[in-house]
């Protein structure tokens, strides 16, 4: 039986109509509301001549708008192309130039971008034009799908800095969202807060669970106004809280939460980087009731991995086992597997393994790599991790990220980890940065707790006390923020310049 990604909004519109499915600042839309916006979308689409596997480039805020508009692009037979909202004229003509796509769906507010852009693509803009085709009652044409078509091209940068657009099926992204949602326990009557951007497929994968389960989700456009935030978690009684390292750690920055109500909360989830073992604490401390999902995952697999809330204290540091459907294992630089608790390259296979990079087939052929199984391909993550005898996963670098100081290898998170351990320390990163003696030295950036005093010599004291004489940093800055990509990634190459302490 196939599975197409609109369905799952098409069947629960179905089967619970009148349930809440999007909450966005006052507009609540139901199921059957969201759907028939969909419909209208994809039949404009359609007219405008999207056919099937066409490319729809999204340049939207969250808002009711961009979850009608991936919904209708899949049931037009297009592709959706969710790029970030504050992505500039010179990249958006760089991804318009890459993808081709036969329509761009932008907010009004775009269009001075848009038009610096200078891309010669059909426009469906935000406001009367979007407005009237979510309105629009035509019949939708079958495109014929099934589910081995592309839905999706996520871009991601990586380290190369080089935009990659990643190419998604329909089974890939509904074999996910099943994953994701069995083990959350997810049902209907959550109500599941996304600030992360639509662009990012953590935040994306709010909207498609929500869909799939009949959960309703509370968007937010940004995280830019966290204690705004924690107020309409209290009032529409939010049960569910994603997020990524640097959310967390702004919100525990505002703990205790006075007389706001967030008790309906029942778990939090975090991915893009693992949690450090101090805000797992500090976040017990904030949400005694809560289950904590520590989790890991790329654009090229969307999700790998999910810690049992209960293993937390037992498997500290741990970002859990395979998620449901799939097969993870350790490979050394000759693809070898790895016994346990020996370091190597992470290894992916299963029905949630990208199709490959648009429009780059060297790069694919680097990552998808020949499995065990005959004529199967599997990902090969760029991520060193160890894997204990139960199969639990802990990870160490991107493999690009280690490198040596005085001859040992230093890993930037295990560090990282201790530094957060000191109370006044908001978030913190670990850089390399060249040396004449050393070949490479150690450079500690650290953000302070709103209103704390922090030093740099107490920095160093800590680090004196918790780790080997090689990984103390030689220089400490102290830094009001941590520069970050548009996906709340810290840019750590911007990090290591200017450095003179």
């Amino acid at each position: 039986m196939k599975s197409l990604v609109h369905d799952f909004l098409l069947e629960t519109a179905a089967r619970t109509p009148t349930a809440t499915a999007l909450i966005c600042g006052d507009q609540r839309v139901s199921f059957a509301e969201l759907a028939a916006a969909a419909g209208g979308i994809a039949a404009t689409l359609q007219e405008m001549g999207v056919r099937r596997g066409d490319r729809v480039m999204l340049l939207l805020e969250n808002s009711v708008e961009m979850v009608a508009a991936v919904f209708g692009i899949a049931m037009a037979g297009g592709v959706f192309v969710p790029i970030n909202s504050t992505t500039k004229a010179a990249k958006l003509a760089d991804l318009i130039a890459d993808c081709t796509p036969r329509v761009l769906i932008a907010g009004a507010a775009h269009a001075p971008v848009v038009d610096s852009a200078g891309a010669d693509v059909q426009v469906l803009w935000g406001g009367g034009g979007l407005d009237d085709a979510m309105a629009a009652r035509p019949a939708v044409t079958d495109p014929g799908l099934i589910d081995q078509d592309l839905v999706a091209i996520i871009y991601t940068s990586g380290s190369s800095g080089v935009p990659k657009g990643v190419m998604l099926t329909h089974r890939n992204m509904a074999n996910t969202a099943w994953a994701i949602s069995t083990y959350l326990g997810n049902r209907p009557d959550d109500v599941v807060i996304c600030m992360l951007p639509m662009s990012f497929d953590y935040g994306l994968y709010q909207a498609i669970t929500g869909a799939r389960v009949g959960f309703a989700v509370v968007l937010e456009k940004s995280f830019a106004f966290p204690w705004r935030t924690l107020e309409n978690m209290a009032a529409h009684r939010v049960t569910g809280l994603p997020g990524v390292p640097t959310i967390f750690a702004g919100l525990l920055q505002l703990a205790p939460f006075g007389d706001l109500d967030l008790s309906a909360l029942r778990y939090v989830t975090n991915t893009a980087a693992a949690l450090p073992p101090a805000h797992i604490r500090g976040l017990r401390e904030a949400f005694p009731q809560v289950q904590i999902f520590s989790m890991y995952g790329l654009t090229e697999c969307t999700r790998v991995s999910w810690l049992d809330p209960a293993r937390l204290d037992d498997k500290i540091g741990s970002v859990g086992r395979a998620m449901p459907n799939s097969e993870v294992y350790v490979v050394d630089d000759a693809g070898r597997r790895l016994p346990p608790h020996h370091v190597g390259e992470l290894v992916v296979r299963g029905a949630n393994v990208m199709r490959g990079y648009w429009h780059k087939p060297d790069v694919t052929a680097r990552r998808l790599r020949d499995g065990e199984i005959e004529g199967e391909k599997v990902l090969y993550t760029g991520d060193l991790f160890r894997m204990d005898a139960e199969g639990f996963l802990y990870f160490v670098g991107r493999v690009d990220d280690i490198f040596k100081c005085r001859g040992e290898k230093v890993s930037p998170k295990e560090v990282e980890h201790v530094l957060h351990e000191i109370p006044a320390v908001a978030e913190a990163a670990i850089v390399p940065v060249p040396d004449p003696v050393d070949g490479m030295a150690i450079k500690a950036v650290v953000v302070p707790r709103e209103g704390a005093a922090l030093t740099e010599d107490e920095v160093r004291r800590h680090c004196r006390a918790r780790l080997e004489s090689y990984l103390v940093p030689r220089f400490v800055e102290i830094r009001a923020s941590l520069p970050r990509s548009e996906n709340g990634k810290v840019r750590k190459a911007a990090l290591a310049e200017n450095t003179s302490n």
